[in-house]
């Protein structure tokens, strides 16, 4: 009986000892020296998980890893074969099927080649909320989008797109909502006891969050919105409100956004492990959506560097495309 007792008692400090070595490991979100949670570093959203869900998956939000596998084998961006990556042929001829495209080749793409994974499951679309993937817009918002392509063209540099213009990155990839588009899907988060900084690596966009204060007004409307934050244990919080008007619509490849210069949105960036962040965001605007959304995008820790980005005043992209134009209202191509 006493050799029992003694081998019940040695299993249970073996026991304990065993759980607070677990507890010890156990991993800790890591702190800066003012005691909040560390966010910095570099980061990148690449990924083929589009914004919103292919409509035939319904309302299908997580998938197994065979079926992400076989999602990524499919993706366009990672059947490119050699051909598609050869530099381009500056004494190419025209093409003869009506395609003008003659953007640069795939060598500098870059979007991605895995399907987003949060909490071990592989998500067909960011959008959560609503539970069929797609932004819920009214009929109001449908007309915003016929009314700006009846405004948008090329007589002259205010009908292009910001990215054309070195305003702004493409497809929102500076936010909010911070998306990731066909490249340059990487960011830099630095931060003090007063402010959040985010460095965007498309067009150098910098985000420059203001923790602790208010807003700046109504009649202040900056690029990427006017936003505060705060630390909601240890979850920073960012409300971004007072929208550039020029930013209303953002287009990317993988997805196209309308986001009224009076719409607001929630951020949430929570680190979740050593090489992970959650980025949450939720858009509200009573006009342009039937329901404020909401979706969650993985950021994932890389070693890659920030390479500044070639769009600047002097890019001869702009010019040459309204020339094009101008030539193209003298001799119409046929």
């Amino acid at each position: 009986m006493k050799d029992f007792v003694f081998k019940k008692i040695v299993g249970v400090v073996i026991l304990g000892i065993a759980k607070g070595g677990l507890a010890q490991s156990a991993w800790e979100v890591p702190r800066t020296v003012f005691d909040q949670p560390d966010l910095q570093g570099v980061w990148t959203s690449a990924t083929i998980t589009t914004l919103e869900r292919d409509p035939s998956l319904g309302e299908t939000l997580i998938i197994s890893s065979d079926e992400a596998r076989e999602f990524e084998q499919r993706a366009a961006f990672n059947v490119l074969t050699e051909e598609d990556n050869a530099p381009s042929d500056p004494d190419r001829l025209p093409p003869t099927d009506g395609d003008t495209d003659a953007g640069y080749n795939a060598f500098w793409i870059d979007p991605g080649s895995r399907m987003a994974e949060i909490g071990g499951g592989y998500r067909t679309s960011f959008i959560v909320d609503p539970k069929d993937g797609q932004i819920p817009y009214t009929a109001a918002a449908g007309m915003a989008f016929i009314q700006y392509g009846q405004n948008s063209g090329y007589d002259g540099p205010e009908q292009r797109p910001l990215g054309e213009r070195c305003m702004v990155g493409f497809g929102s990839s500076g936010g909010p909502p911070m998306l990731p588009v066909l490249y340059n899907n990487n960011y830099q988060i630095v931060q003090n006891e007063s402010y959040v900084l985010i460095l965007v690596e498309m067009n150098h966009d910098a985000r420059i969050i203001r923790l602790r204060d208010e807003h700046l007004g109504n009649k202040f409307k900056p690029w990427l919105g006017d936003s505060i934050g705060y630390w909601d244990e240890d979850t920073l919080v960012v409300e971004t409100i007072n929208f550039h008007p020029q930013q209303s619509f953002r287009f990317a490849i993988k997805h196209s956004v309308y986001l009224p210069q009076s719409a607001r949105v929630i951020e949430k960036f929570t680190r979740t492990s050593e090489d992970a962040i959650l980025y949450e965001f939720t858009v509200e605007e009573g006009a342009a959506y039937t329901q404020p959304w909401s979706a969650q995008i993985p950021f994932r820790a890389t070693d890659a560097s920030i390479y500044e980005y070639a769009c600047h005043e002097g890019n001869y992209a702009l010019p040459g495309i309204l020339a094009g134009a101008r030539r193209g209202d003298k001799e119409p191509l046929r």
